[in-house]
């Protein structure tokens, strides 16, 4: 049988690289010291001044290579002279075998490692506790002020919704150096360029309840070119935190709410805090559905535009499967060392709030 060796040894290297993930599950400062600060970062260096200079998003030549060598594949072993059925039959399981495999060691290898390293509060010594009805109160309040003041700021805001024209032209650019400086200031490697891709056609990630997708595969952040101007600074803040070695989706979470609202942009700094607080409105509005309302219908009339804009374009891409894509997701987080799953996403007001806590803010 042809590439029998080959294939083979993808094989082993995906297993292999399986066996060395579990192994190191339990020692997190092993991958903090020599993946995440060591070998990481040179890949990173690698994917961001050899590649990522091009002027479409690396995604799309990806998946057209790898449409390319499927149909070559099979149909390589479609045409293949074997001596027995079974020969035929092996050959194809081999086949599927190897690119499974070889999928799952360059995920591991190129970014994979990533979910196993110290968790970040461990790194800046905070102490995370859920938050209390009390707490969750105050964080919203806290929220609710700054997001009074800085729309007042923001040069041509009134009653209309911010509009896609009020964003600064080199978005990308401010949120990867607010985001760089961050990180420096507090000892995290920031080699490289990551870049911040759109990606068409609109809705391809809101149809299945996201909004982004960092790609392992050629180390970009990509945001759906759907969503509203003032959801677009705080995701591509989030995939661009994916990007310097984050996989924790409540990190990310944490980390492009800090590239945000440490901007000397008002608007920037606003989505920000605008994002946020509509992670803590969704938490209390489960608690005090009614005083919520009313709590909505006081806010300035320009943030009632800003979100009543948000809700108008997220509801025209409705959810494609969504239970569908909530377990396939979920059973992705637990199989990378994320035990809750999908509530993971929810460990940024936990950050949030131990973070500022400790900042005094």
């Amino acid at each position: 049988m042809p590439n029998i060796k080959k294939k083979l040894a993808w094989i082993g290297l995906g297993l292999g690289a399986l066996a060395l993930r579990y192994a190191l599950a339990g020692h997190p400062e092993i991958i903090e010291r020599y993946y995440s600060r060591m070998l990481f970062p040179v890949l990173r260096w690698l994917i961001d001044y050899l590649l990522a200079w091009l002027p479409l998003p690396l995604i799309y030549l990806f998946l057209i290579g790898l449409a390319y060598l499927v149909v070559r594949g099979v149909s390589r072993w479609w045409r293949g002279a074997y001596q027995h059925p079974w020969q035929k039959a092996v050959a194809g399981v081999l086949g599927i075998g190897a690119f499974l495999s070889g999928g799952i060691f360059l995920f591991l290898f190129m970014w994979g490692f990533n979910y196993g390293r110290l968790p970040i509060e461990e790194q800046l010594g905070l102490g995370l506790e859920p938050l209390s009805f009390s707490e969750l109160k105050e964080e919203f309040a806290h929220e609710t002020e700054v997001i009074k003041r800085l729309r007042k700021e923001i040069p041509g805001a009134d009653r209309d919704p911010i509009s896609e024209e009020m964003l600064p032209k080199n978005l990308e650019k401010k949120l990867r150096a607010e985001l760089e400086s961050w990180l420096a200031q507090h000892g995290f490697s920031t080699v490289g360029r990551v870049r911040g891709r759109y990606v068409l056609p609109k809705g391809v990630f809101l149809r299945f309840s996201s909004s982004g997708l960092y790609f392992p595969f050629t180390g970009e952040g990509h945001i759906d070119a759907g969503l509203h101007a003032l959801q677009k600074p705080y995701v591509m803040a989030h995939e661009l935190a994916h990007g310097y070695g984050f996989g924790d989706e409540g990190t990310c979470n944490f980390l492009g709410y800090l590239a945000c609202i440490q901007s000397e942009d008002p608007l920037i700094a606003y989505t920000g805090h605008l994002n946020y607080w509509r992670t803590l409105a969704a938490d209390y509005l489960q608690y005090e559905p009614e005083k919520y309302r009313e709590f909505r219908e006081s806010l300035p009339l320009g943030i009632q535009s800003d979100l009543d804009a948000i809700n108008e374009v997220l509801l025209r891409y409705p959810d494609i499967l969504p239970r569908f894509r909530y377990y396939a997701y979920d059973a992705y987080l637990k199989s990378q060392g994320i035990h809750e799953g999908m509530k993971n996403y929810d460990r940024v007001t936990m950050l949030v709030r131990a973070w500022r806590m400790s900042q005094r803010i």
